[in-house]
């Protein structure tokens, strides 16, 4: 039986691209110039990467850059082109136009993919096998030294919950095993830059809260972590920086504290004032009642305490104030309205 043959997926795609090499990496300069190999380089890097499947375009001019150490999220609806951009950063395919880099080297670049651990959205282990079977074969795909596959294995079975399955053959897993069972192969040799597509979409509370345990300790010994999701609370607990995309092209990146404080919100109960008061402070957002409360939108955080004062020297009187920062879902939705 050949090696292709014992596990599907993860198995196959990377040694389809490298044969044992696997898939192990990209990165590069400052945005807007022409991606060039450092040491110091971003994780990713991109400039302008497009990518058309005839006359339909899936990536069009993406142009992004992911920081070393961070978590960075990838978001955006189904058919946005994520899948594909994951695939043109691990030379899976090849771009239409732009260029790119991964952990300073061209996308594609075989040493670059050894440092990389990828799971990917779909995938299967051959039934047969045992937990520590797939880990084993997957070393072996790695090109790892041999007499460090069992520290390997029982490292990665411990990290993701299942060491006490490892002799379990993969057809008595349940989905979320197998889901954790392909999260642990994605982590075999210490990958400087880990890609995960929807890690948790099919893991109970429990193995979500695991995974991103798991996510902050990668990012707290260093590595790079690609998070391609749906799951936009998944998002909000771990990712430092987002990246919105819809159609092809990135609509909003940034921190979630930059994407999200252009966007809040601040209840108010004020008394001692007459009616109408506020529509002589409309330039601190967008005024309506609710109830007993005066709610702001789109108020900018810093300036609450301004709009306290303003209050108090019209003879108000300010009994409550409840800042109400917007959510990842409702950015996210407004920004796909927005298009």
């Amino acid at each position: 039986m050949s090696q292709a043959n014992w596990a599907e997926g993860t198995a196959v795609e990377r040694s389809a691209v490298d044969g044992e090499a696997g898939l192990h990496g990209a990165a590069g300069s400052s945005p807007g110039t022409r991606p060039s190999q450092s040491a110091v380089s971003p994780a990713i890097h991109t400039v302008a990467l497009t990518k058309r499947f005839g006359a339909t375009t899936a990536v069009n001019s993406l142009s992004m850059t992911v920081e070393r150490g961070e978590v960075f999220g990838f978001l955006g609806p189904n058919g946005a082109g994520k899948t594909t951009v994951v695939k043109l950063l691990l030379g899976l395919a090849r771009p239409t136009g732009g260029d790119g880099l991964v952990l300073g080297a061209p996308l594609g670049d075989r040493e670059a993919r050894r440092q990389i651990g990828y799971l990917p959205e779909l995938f299967r282990f051959q039934a047969l096998l045992t937990a520590r079977e797939v880990l084993r074969l997957h070393c072996r795909l790695l090109a790892l030294p041999k007499h460090a596959w069992e520290e390997e294995v029982g490292s990665a079975l411990l990290t993701v919950g299942l060491l006490k399955r490892g002799n379990d053959r993969v057809g008595t897993f349940s989905k979320g095993m197998q889901q954790r069972l392909g999260l642990g192969v994605a982590l075999l040799g210490t990958p400087a830059l880990v890609v995960l597509d929807e890690p948790t979409s099919a893991l109970d509370p429990v193995g979500r809260h695991d995974v991103r345990e798991i996510i902050r300790g990668l990012r707290g010994r260093g590595s790079t972590v690609f998070l391609n999701t749906h799951l936009l609370e998944e998002a909000e607990h771990v990712c430092d920086r987002v990246a919105v995309i819809d159609k092809g092209t990135a609509i909003a990146t940034g921190s979630l504290d930059a994407l999200l404080a252009r966007q809040s919100t601040v209840r108010l109960r004020v008394g001692g004032l007459g009616e109408g008061w506020w529509s002589e402070l409309g330039r601190f957002g967008r005024w309506r009642r609710q109830g007993e409360w005066n709610v702001v939108e789109g108020i900018d955080p810093s300036r609450i305490a301004d709009l306290v004062d303003a209050l108090v020297a019209r003879g108000g009187r300010v009994e409550a104030v409840i800042p109400e920062h917007q959510t990842l879902e409702a950015r996210f939705l407004e920004l796909l309205s927005e298009r």
